[in-house]
């Protein structure tokens, strides 16, 4: 199971070659807008044109349809499902996963095709994962270092004790 934004943060810089990468993106694919959203459904960023809808909502819910096609998934013998794609009639949405605790949302309309899309799309989770890996390992690095009051509940105790 992923774990949640609670265990990693960014740092400026990492948001900014997060934004980069993502406006490159729609640059090249001339989507609507990427959304990062992580699989607890919290929204992490959002780029692009402004969506005309809760973000907050559709964050929760993008990392539900997420975890039920992760079912879905394992019931037809597959480990998960990396990406998937949503038709409408006006709009289409396409979702990747990202080093399995992040969402990428591409939002876009009749100005691009789902080829350009998915091609494009692919170079970015590459890309994407390879920052998200970077502030993972920071996180996981940042908790395995003993803490500056640790051992102070002992100390306390023996002053009292």
């Amino acid at each position: 199971m992923a774990v949640g934004a609670a265990s990693w943060s960014f740092t400026e810089d990492d948001f900014g070659a997060i934004t980069t990468t993502l406006q490159k993106f729609l640059g090249e694919c001339n989507a609507r807008c990427a959304l990062l959203v992580d699989r607890t459904g919290q929204l992490v960023a959002t780029v692009g044109e402004q969506p005309t809808f809760d973000p907050t909502a559709f964050a929760t819910l993008t990392a539900a349809d997420f975890s039920a096609n992760d079912q879905l998934a394992k019931l037809i013998g597959e480990n998960d499902f990396s990406s998937l794609f949503h038709q409408g009639e006006k709009e289409s949405m396409y979702l990747a996963d990202i080093a399995r605790r992040v969402i990428l949302v591409a939002l876009f309309d009749n100005r691009t095709t789902l080829g350009l899309v998915r091609l494009k799309m692919k170079d970015t989770v590459h890309e994407l994962t390879r920052l998200f890996e970077e502030v993972f390992a920071r996180g996981a690095s940042a908790q395995q270092q003993p803490s500056i009051l640790a051992g102070a509940d002992d100390e306390i105790d023996k002053l009292f004790g």
